[in-house]
């Protein structure tokens, strides 16, 4: 995942899209008294598709945003490359406002540095894969032996070398989506916009392109918007999700993050089965290593120990190896955390970890025996 010094592309600030002519009401409510989504519907006949959306993406993050339908994840996209225009707010792409560019400005944008894939890939049914893939390119006038140069290039990267010259209904639904990607590689973005691509294809075929699109975003050096009703698919593909909600997001981290910490119980019920052993690491389950020594524990130097990077798969294998039923947690050669049989199983439950006082471990057992 980028630092948080690496170069903002995308800003969005106190952005709204409030569908219907009585927008600006609608806004003022929400802001003033709270008014639900159903209740502006009610009162103003206006659909609330974004709602005070504010949030950053850096160079090289693939970015999540997830919900169910209806919850403005689709407007949300479109409001970043200006397919539709925000009722209010701001949208900068490399610290530009979006909503200053004249028309030929905007198609450059869209042009030269976002790319953009649809749920349905619109291919061209009369033209070959290799010319669907360089239409981008003949748009912005590139000679025709360039572009397919480059077109070819993109359809090697994405598994496609050999179809070029096939018609798009010869291909699989699996495939189109790739022809779809390496159309919007073709141009070489540095933003590629993916709405809901996956989601009409089989879990199999679902699970490789997932794992295909993270590994050529990240070796292309891209940055990526992803936008998805399936948690387990933003969890596989995003450095960071936003989990929105009628129009609102609701929260805001990684996947670690958001299913240790919920914001509400919302999100706590999104992320009440997700399996935690691939995804939390030793640094959200461990307990602080001064606080496990002083209260009993044993000396550092008989700990097996890890680094904390380690999931609670590989923490669970150890921690049954280990006499002490206990892992020391490794940061720059010393000793930071410690996990337990406890700590961990805290951590599957979903609960913070802890290691209690002995003597309140005493005191539940003698009131448990009582």
């Amino acid at each position: 995942m980028p630092t948080d010094a690496a170069e903002v592309l995308i800003e969005c600030q106190n952005v709204w899209k409030i569908f219907g002519t009585r927008s600006a009401e609608a806004i003022r409510a929400i802001r003033e008294t709270g008014a639900s989504k159903q209740e502006v519907m009610r009162e103003f006949q206006c659909v609330v598709g974004v709602s005070d959306a504010s949030f950053h993406i850096r160079k090289g993050e693939i970015f999540c945003i997830m919900g169910l339908s209806g919850s403005g994840k689709s407007t949300l996209v479109r409001l970043l490359n200006r397919l539709i225009e925000p009722s209010m707010g701001r949208v900068a792409i490399k610290g530009r406002d979006i909503g200053q560019l004249n028309r030929k400005e905007l198609r450059d944008l869209r042009a030269r540095h976002i790319g953009m894939v649809f749920q349905s890939v619109a291919l061209i049914p009369g033209r070959s894969v290799l010319d669907n893939t360089a239409f981008g390119l003949e748009v912005q006038g590139v000679a025709r032996a360039e572009r397919h140069r480059v077109a070819a290039d993109a359809l090697t990267r994405v598994g496609l070398g050999d179809w070029m010259q096939h018609a798009p209904s010869q291909l699989s639904g699996g495939m189109q989506q790739r022809v779809g990607l390496a159309r919007a590689i073709a141009s070489d973005p540095e933003i590629i916009l993916m709405d809901e691509p996956f989601s009409a294809l089989d879990p199999l075929i679902r699970r490789q392109l997932q794992d295909e699109f993270r590994q050529l975003t990240k070796s292309l050096g891209k940055s990526a918007v992803f936008i998805t009703h399936d948690l387990d698919e933003a969890i596989r593909i995003g450095d960071r999700i936003a989990i929105m909600k009628d129009g609102m997001m609701i929260q805001i981290g990684t996947a670690e993050e958001i299913v240790m910490h919920p914001a509400d119980d919302y999100v706590a019920e999104f992320v009440a089965g997700i399996s935690r052993l691939h995804l939390v690491t030793a640094h959200s389950v461990m307990v602080p290593h001064a606080a496990y020594v002083a209260q009993g524990g044993q000396s550092v130097d008989r700990l097996v120990r890890t680094g904390l990077a380690a999931d609670i798969d590989e923490l669970i294998a150890l921690v049954l190896k280990s006499p002490d039923q206990a892992v020391g947690i490794e940061d720059a050669g010393a000793i930071v955390g410690v996990v337990t049989a406890r700590t961990l199983l805290q951590a599957v439950k979903g609960e913070d970890p802890s290691f209690a006082e002995p003597a309140t471990r005493t005191a539940s057992i003698v009131e448990a025996g009582a």
